[in-house]
C-alpha cells in the first residue's frame, strides 16, 4: 500500500492505493495537516509515499514534518521527458507542471482514445494528449474562481458576488458568474478541437470548478477527481 498526494494551491488531496485499487481518498487543509496524520492510523502498512506539489517548498515542508509520525518521507515526482508511457513534447519538459504531467499520465491510463486533460483549480490548464500518449501541448488560464475575485478586487463597480451561468444575462451577477464559466468553456471547446475528429476523443475534468465548467460543456467529458492522485499512483510504480 502506498500513499499518494497531490499538494495544489488551496489544499492537499491524499489517497491510499494498492495496486490498481484505491483503498481511500480524502482531502487536508494545509492549516490542518495533522488530520492527514490521523486519519492514516488506520493504513498501518503503509511502504511509502509519492506526491506532486505546486504549493512551493514551504508547503512540502510542512507535509513532510506532519507525517514524520508515520515515518513516511515523501518522493516529490517532477515531470519529465516520458514515463508510465506519456512523452513530452514541451520545449522544457522539467518546466511543466507536476501536477499536470500527473495527470495526464492518469488520463493516459483511464482513457482509451486522444484526451483533452483538464485541471480547473486555482488556474485552469487545458493539455492535448494523442491517442499514442504524446503530450501535444496546452494552455493555462487563471481559474474560475481567480477570474471572480478579480473582477471583485481590481474594478470599482463590480462586487463578488453569487450568481448563474445564464445564456442572457440580465443581472451582474449573472453576467459576471457567466462571463468567468463560458470564458472556462470556450477555451476548453476550442483546444477540445485539436481532437475532436479522433476516435473516442474525449475531455477529462478535475478540480474544484470542474463540475460548474462541466455543466456548459458541449463535448464529450468524463469527470475524474482523482485524476492527478492516479497519474502519482501510476508514475509511483515506475519510480521504484
Amino acid at each position: 500500500m502506498r500513499l499518494v498526494i497531490d499538494a495544489g494551491n488551496t489544499r492537499l488531496k491524499w489517497g491510499v492505493r494498492d495496486g490498481d485499487l484505491w483503498l481511500a481518498t480524502g482531502v487536508a487543509d494545509y492549516d490542518d495537516l495533522p488530520a492527514l496524520t490521523r486519519s492514516l492510523a488506520q493504513w498501518p502498512g503503509l511502504t511509502g509515499c509519492f506526491g506532486v506539489n505546486v504549493a512551493g517548498p514551504a508547503a512540502a515542508a510542512r507535509i513532510e514534518s506532519a507525517l514524520q509520525p508515520t515515518g513516511l518521507a515523501p518522493v516529490w515526482l517532477t515531470a519529465q521527458a516520458q514515463g508510465a508511457g506519456v512523452r513530452s513534447r514541451y520545449t522544457r519538459p522539467a518546466q511543466l507542471g507536476a501536477d499536470r504531467w500527473a495527470a495526464l499520465v492518469g488520463a493516459y491510463g483511464l482513457q482509451a482514445g486522444a484526451s483533452l486533460v483538464v485541471l480547473a483549480g486555482t488556474a485552469t490548464t487545458v493539455d492535448v494528449l494523442d491517442g499514442d500518449g504524446v503530450f501535444q501541448g496546452g494552455l493555462i488560464l487563471p481559474g474560475f474562481e481567480m477570474m471572480r475575485r478579480s473582477l471583485a478586487e481590481r474594478t470599482a463597480g463590480l462586487g463578488y458576488f453569487e450568481g448563474e451561468a445564464e445564456d442572457l444575462p440580465r443581472n451582474t451577477a449573472d453576467a459576471i458568474h457567466a462571463g468567468c464559466v463560458f470564458a472556462q468553456v470556450g477555451a476548453i471547446e476550442r483546444m477540445f478541437g485539436q481532437i475532436a475528429a479522433t476516435r473516442e476523443g474525449c475531455c477529462l475534468l478535475a478540480g474544484g470548478a470542474a463540475e460548474v465548467i462541466a455543466a456548459k460543456l458541449e463535448i464529450p467529458f468524463r469527470i475524474v477527481p482523482q485524476l492527478v492522485l492516479e497519474g502519482v499512483a501510476r508514475l509511483s510504480v515506475a519510480a521504484v
